[in-house]
């Protein structure tokens, strides 16, 4: 399978005469499409919500679109709430899941009337030492340990992750909530990042929904909602069968029907807590070759580093590469595309085998519209790039500006003479 760019070389020339590179590009049609494919997937479910996780791509804008399909938030921290608030995403239209949560979350995730979603049975006595109450809505993140497997093999090892509730903590504490005042109560559980296969939320749904039927049988509580989190991925590879949300979508409802409908729970809604498979494959990272260096390999050096994209560097991970304008040439080149980080892992290719490179030409690195720019950093004192959106009619609107040298400095007002250092606004 060939990956393609969402945008085309001419549109790309256009583009760049308005935003210097490097920056992440972002494809409306594309998110929009996808989103809606989500819906049609879980439209037989008439509670169901998508609710983005906003950790993999932290921009108002384009919150803005998914909240026009009826998305919601997931959020983990103080200013992805700040954030979602500001969108106009308030109550329980937001999903608050967090670990090791300071009391001050806690206090503005309930302000805001998010639903709060425990991580810890600890946590239901200090979220009510914290706010005074328990929400009469709360949820609970399960972790079943062990190592979890579905048809294709094992899928990861939930029993090292610091998140959830095990199987007894979380029947006891749904016990304790109802005691004190919880009325709504919802099931969470995240266990497998990144999975390209159609069998992994119909085989989490079925975890679920067991214990569902089980918490109904042993507390007499009906679950409202079931989260079935995240964890769908996208295909980064060109030899990867991307996931079919419409085949995951009717596998869940088919354990639906086998199991919560018999017991009584066909008024339960599913929940939805995508943000890779959402915006990722409708996000680029457009940089410009600079460099060329010819050692004991052959390098091609870009004017974007590990600083705007940190998942090669910090996982190895493969993101496939466009050389503009070459679409259709011979890979019979064999380079390390690098940034210019201290770092000798500021890689984002290794021996990989592209057409021949030439300095100015533009690269096109893919999926990148999820845990991309919003994984950032400021090493080297390399600044954010800044965000671009292709609208659906051709047109590029900036959504976020380049972070400048006065940003970086910004945080040193502790430090009066910083304001005398000269520095360049471009």
């Amino acid at each position: 399978m060939k990956k393609q760019p969402f945008v085309s070389n001419e549109q790309l020339q256009e583009i760049v005469k308005q935003f210097p590179t490097p920056f992440h590009l972002y494809d409306e049609k594309g998110i929009r499409a996808n989103v809606q494919a989500v819906r049609d997937a879980f439209a037989w479910n008439p509670g169901f919500r998508e609710y983005f996780a906003v950790k993999a791509e932290p921009n108002p804008f384009i919150i803005q679109i998914l909240k026009e399909y009826g998305c919601g938030c997931d959020c983990s921290s103080l200013t992805e709430l700040m954030l979602s608030d500001a969108v106009g995403i308030r109550g329980e239209q937001i999903m608050f899941s967090s670990n090791n949560t300071p009391p001050e979350e806690f206090v503005f995730a309930d302000k805001l009337g998010a639903v709060i979603n425990l991580d810890d049975f600890t946590h239901i006595d200090f979220l009510e030492q914290t706010i005074g109450k328990i929400p009469e809505t709360i949820s609970c993140r399960y972790n079943p340990g062990g190592v979890y497997e579905i048809s294709n093999g094992i899928m990861d090892n939930p029993g090292d992750a610091k998140y959830g509730f095990t199987k007894e903590q979380l029947l006891e504490g749904y016990q304790l909530l109802k005691e004190k005042g919880a009325k709504h109560f919802g099931l969470h559980s995240f266990l497998v990042s990144n999975t390209v296969t159609n069998d992994y939320y119909p085989a989490l749904a079925k975890t679920l929904f067991e214990l569902a039927v089980e918490i109904q049988q042993k507390l007499g509580i009906k679950l409202d909602f079931i989260n079935l989190s995240g964890g769908v991925g996208i295909a980064y590879q060109p030899d990867q069968e991307p996931n079919d949300i419409a085949a995951i979508g009717e596998g869940v409802h088919k354990v639906f029907d086998e199991i919560l409908v018999p017991a009584g729970l066909e008024n339960t809604a599913i929940y939805t807590e995508m943000g890779r498979f959402m915006t990722g494959p409708y996000g680029c990272l457009v940089t410009k070759a600079v460099h060329e260096k010819h050692t004991y390999k052959d390098y091609i050096g870009v004017d974007a580093c590990a600083a705007n994209l940190m998942r090669p560097a910090m996982y190895g991970a493969y993101h496939h590469i466009t050389v503009m304008g070459k679409e259709d040439a011979p890979c019979d080149h064999k380079y390390d595309v690098v940034g210019s980080l201290c770092e000798n892992n500021d890689k984002f290719a290794v021996d990989r085998m592209l057409p021949e490179i030439e300095k100015g030409d533009y690269l096109v690195i893919h999926d990148t519209g999820a845990h991309g720019f919003a994984m950032g950093y400021n090493y080297n004192g390399r600044l954010w790039s800044a965000e671009v959106l292709l609208r659906e009619d051709g047109t590029a609107q900036l959504i976020r500006r380049a972070q400048t040298p006065k940003d970086y400095f910004a945080t040193f007002d502790c430090f009066a003479i910083y304001q005398n250092i000269p520095f360049s606004e471009s």
